[in-house]
């Protein structure tokens, strides 16, 4: 009943909409778009100067320019979702001018991250019924960014909120946000997709809905047939008075013909619909016409079509794309808190990299007292997995020391490592947190969250041209590690952190060090 009253909606929304090009919204003011291609996203790498937004003004006060829309005619390329139908559209060929103008460094950065997880975003949405082009709504949502964040707190590639993303199974809290998990998330996303595609009968209406929320298009929807059953009222009020009219001069015939000729369209258009001539996906572009939607919401499909024909066909729009390696990986299944840098020593790969096939581990470790699964690079997972099995369960991690100094409470030391207290109670079964002795020391159960700062550093490391591989040092017979860190100009206790060496510790000959920047 409900899907039903849905597709009543839609064809009363069509009876205003012309069957072949839909209608035009208004061009937003220029107060109004701040980014169209990421609108609320915080990406580091894609900052706005003063030049780009003067020629985004430049560009919402115009026309777009034909000059810069290359012919859509390619027999060769072929897309899942709507594209044909919709690609003359004012505001998709606004977004086609803005991706290879305005922001075509930004497009070239969003479409090369993008390669990578491409193939694996279309098996997950075609496992769920739903068609692959859809993952370009990740493209316009974060540029395919794991780490974007916007001003609303989504976060993600696929910018899940944090009730959303729980009420999909992602876990989300203090150690592990699943959000940035490019695996999970897009199984979520798809998921999600799914049930508003089921619910709306329409993929344009389902990407309106991931964008405002469910309840936001169902309620325009609504407005928009109260508004069409209003319409239809004065237009039967205004044949009646008109009936009364002609009839005065003998000419009632024709008034019953011009009212059965008025009650035909939303049988024609159910017909036009069921015959292919148009598509509910028509119903999203006559409710973009109108101010029930934000604008934000109203050039969201745009931007997915525009996306979606220019990442098909780069080339054709004067973008080069280097070819990616696929986001493929080994799996490593720990039941303990393990350092993530512990893991880059035993691939022999830096931080970085690992952070990045991880980035749901806000604490560059895997929490306590659970089973997690770490990704490795492709092809280091047996042999980390040896080299794991022999590590002591007291290497696996690196614990930080904390001095209780006067006044300070558990709350307030929790606070300052961003850990709940009742993990470092945890880590300190003896200490009574009503009375913590000023000089008595703390073991803080993870390495500490690291900042934007550190991160940003971790980034550069891991995009140089050794590609992130940190030095190594091979132990020689009779080498103190207070020589070694003499030699390399570090600290004893960052080389003792670096590769989780404890105090009481003999070194051994052939043993291989990582020396810390």
């Amino acid at each position: 009943m409900k899907r039903r009253l849905i597709l009543w909606t839609i064809l009363l929304a069509l009876a205003g909409c012309a069957p072949s090009i839909p209608s035009a919204p208004v061009l937003p003011a220029t107060s109004a778009v701040a980014d169209p291609l990421l609108m609320n996203i915080e990406v580091p790498s894609t900052g706005h100067n003063a030049a780009a937004d003067a020629a985004l003004n430049a560009l919402s006060d115009a026309e777009p320019d034909s000059r810069l829309v290359p012919e859509f005619g390619a027999d060769e390329i072929s897309w899942d979702i709507d594209v044909r139908t919709f690609a003359s559209h004012p505001r998709v060929q606004y977004y086609l001018n803005y991706f290879q103008g305005v922001s075509r460094a930004g497009m070239k950065v969003f479409l090369t991250r993008g390669a990578r997880y491409e193939s694996m975003i279309r098996r997950r949405l075609e496992a769920e019924g739903l068609p692959g082009d859809l993952g370009y709504l990740a493209l316009i949502e974060s540029g395919y960014s794991n780490e974007a964040v916007s001003r609303a707190h989504a976060v993600g590639m696929w910018q899940f909120m944090r009730g959303t993303g729980k009420g999909y199974g992602l876990r989300i809290d203090s150690w592990v946000d699943d959000r940035r998990d490019p695996v999970k998330a897009t199984d979520a996303a798809a998921r999600h997709l799914r049930h508003l595609r089921d619910r709306f009968g329409s993929l344009y209406l389902a990407a309106a809905a991931y964008n405002a929320g469910a309840g936001k298009v169902s309620r325009s929807l609504g407005k928009l047939q109260w508004e069409s059953a209003a319409d239809s009222a004065i237009e039967s009020d205004t044949l009646i008075q008109a009936e009364v009219s002609d009839s005065l001069a003998g000419d009632s015939l024709a008034i019953e013909e011009d009212a059965a000729a008025e009650a035909e369209p939303v049988d024609d258009l159910e017909a036009a619909i069921d015959a292919g001539e148009i598509t509910s996906d028509h119903a999203f572009f006559r409710l973009a016409s109108t101010r029930l939607l934000a604008v934000e919401t109203q050039d969201y499909v745009p931007k997915l079509i525009a996306a979606a024909v220019i990442a098909k066909q780069p080339e054709r729009f004067g973008l080069t794309v280097p070819v990616a390696a696929p986001f493929t990986y080994d799996s490593l299944v720990v039941h303990s808190t393990t350092g993530l840098d512990v893991i880059a020593r035993l691939a022999e790969v830096s931080v970085a990299e690992i952070r990045e096939l991880n980035p749901q581990y806000l604490r560059l470790a895997t929490p306590p007292r659970a089973e997690s699964v770490i990704r490795l690079p492709a092809g280091t997972g047996p042999e980390v997995a040896e080299r794991y099995a022999d590590l002591p369960a007291k290497a696996r991690v690196q614990f930080l020391s904390h001095v209780v100094r006067r006044g300070e409470s558990l709350g307030r030391i929790a606070a300052r490592y961003h850990l709940p207290a009742s993990e470092i109670q945890a880590a300190n079964p003896k200490a009574r947190p009503s009375r913590l002795k000023a000089g008595s020391r703390l073991v803080i159960p993870t390495v500490a969250i690291p900042s934007p700062l550190a991160m940003r550093a971790l980034g550069k490391a891991s995009r140089g041209g050794n590609h992130g591989r940190l030095a190594t040092h091979k132990v020689r017979s009779g080498e103190t590690l207070t020589g070694i860190a003499r030699r390399y100009r570090v600290s004893l206790k960052a080389l003792r952190r670096a590769n989780a060496i404890p105090v009481q510790y003999t070194l051994k000959a052939g043993k291989r060090l990582r020396i810390p920047s």
